[in-house]
């Protein structure tokens, strides 16, 4: 099954927790504070993995979660670093944030990789919070959690050339003979339902031609399976119309040229503006051949290769000048964009706000990292807790707003009285 997008939920690690800990020994009744700090978290990484042809492996798997990094323990024992979580996805990969359509990373390149999410900064252990005022702090750090985000991962086939046309005009049949690819062939008035990559070799050199399904008229408006695939195209140096020169089936070949053409400026103009090669297929089957070849030419501007796929007329010529049109095109250009990330964990922000009782609510960012800093239900804890309080200007922001003995005020679900 060909899966070319697909929505999953990622999550970094949490950071492990810091120890409380006292260090005992026997005849050494005060050891003094040794509790390690926590590991952090792991990243979540992806990178494009060329074994890869499809997301099927996402399709019916829905959250991927990084290890979360270890406990401290006594003993100044460090917590375990949890482990990164590396998830494998096609060359061509486009990653994008679900909620805002933020362009996160394109995976372009074989082994490229990003980290999309950063682990979770692991906890202080109650060692580091010693000082020459405070000699046994009986509190430590909690590990820092981390959110989980919805992601959508699109792929883009990478291709040097991609074969468009209507259903049944024997693009399939054709990328099997001037490759090694053997898509499912068969006189079907319907669409292939995934699109085909075939290397075609050439002397000493080969490119990669993609069989692109899916385009009949509304194809752009998301008729049939156009709108899914049409991305496919979009990274390719130029496009071959495979049209069918026989009307073996009533059709008329410049007619299907012209609405192929306005399908891909449907899409957008940068399809429509791709150089362009025309292959008239199926001359095995046209009785009046050259007479139909020139009523073609007379209404289709551009480049124009007569072939049979069937028989193999034409194909030696056809690969020659395909080599050729790649040799004078230039490489195309990497895709230039502002990356998309997740915002850091704000640690400075704060808001004082007054409720309807006189109380007064702390809020942001800094005050929930001074709140991972501590157990504000231990006294000695607290004790630090309002320090920061003091020395990050907290304190004197409450009395400017106005805050007077005896005032209560809110840090989360811990509650206690302003003192000057």
């Amino acid at each position: 099954m060909f899966v070319d997008k697909a929505k999953i939920l990622i999550k970094a690690g949490d950071g492990g927790n810091g120890c409380t800990s006292f260090y005992t020994e026997k005849y050494v009744p005060n050891g003094g504070p040794d509790g390690g700090d926590g590991g952090r978290g792991g990243n979540v990484v992806f990178v494009a993995d060329p074994q890869m042809t499809s997301l099927l492996d996402y399709r019916f798997s829905g959250k991927y979660r990084a290890e979360n990094g270890e406990n401290g323990s006594g003993k100044y024992c460090h917590g375990k670093n949890g482990k990164s979580l590396s998830l494998s996805v096609p060359v061509g990969t486009v990653i994008r944030d679900f909620e805002t359509d933020g362009l996160i990373a394109d995976l372009d390149e074989p082994g490229a990789a990003v980290t999309v999410l950063k682990g979770g900064f692991g906890g202080k252990g109650n060692a580091r919070f010693k000082s020459a005022r405070r000699q046994a702090p009986n509190f430590s750090q909690t590990g820092q959690v981390c959110e989980t985000y919805a992601v959508t991962l699109e792929l883009k086939m990478l291709a040097d050339i991609g074969l468009v046309g209507f259903p049944n005009v024997g693009k399939s049949t054709l990328l099997s003979v001037i490759s090694a690819a053997r898509p499912k062939i068969g006189n079907y008035h319907f669409t292939t339902l995934s699109p085909n990559l075939g290397v075609v070799k050439y002397y000493d050199h080969a490119f990669v031609v993609a069989d692109i399904p899916g385009l009949i008229e509304g194809a752009s408006r998301g008729a049939g399976l156009g709108f899914e695939f049409l991305r496919h195209i979009e990274r390719t140096r130029f496009l071959v119309h495979v049209v069918d020169i026989s009307g073996a089936e009533g059709r008329d070949p410049a007619a299907d040229y012209r609405a192929i053409q306005r399908e891909l400026k449907g899409y957008g103009e940068k399809l429509a503006a791709l150089p362009a090669l025309t292959v008239l297929n199926k001359c095995d089957a046209a009785a009046d051949l050259p007479e139909r070849i020139k009523a073609f030419k007379k209404k289709i501007r551009g480049e124009v290769v007569a072939v049979s796929a069937a028989t193999g007329a034409g194909i030696d010529a056809l690969k020659k000048r395909l080599f050729e049109l790649l040799q004078e095109l230039p490489r195309p250009e990497k895709a230039v964009f502002e990356p998309f990330s997740y915002p850091e964990r704000d640690t400075k922000s704060y808001v004082i706000t007054r409720d309807d009782d006189g109380g007064f609510d702390l809020s942001g960012g800094m005050i929930e990292e001074l709140a991972r800093n501590v157990v504000l239900d231990s006294y000695d804890s607290f004790r630090y807790f309002q320090k920061r309080l003091k020395d990050e200007g907290i304190i004197k922001a409450l009395r400017k707003a106005g805050a007077t003995d005896g005032d209560t005020v809110r840090v989360m679900d811990i509650e206690f009285e302003f003192v000057e």
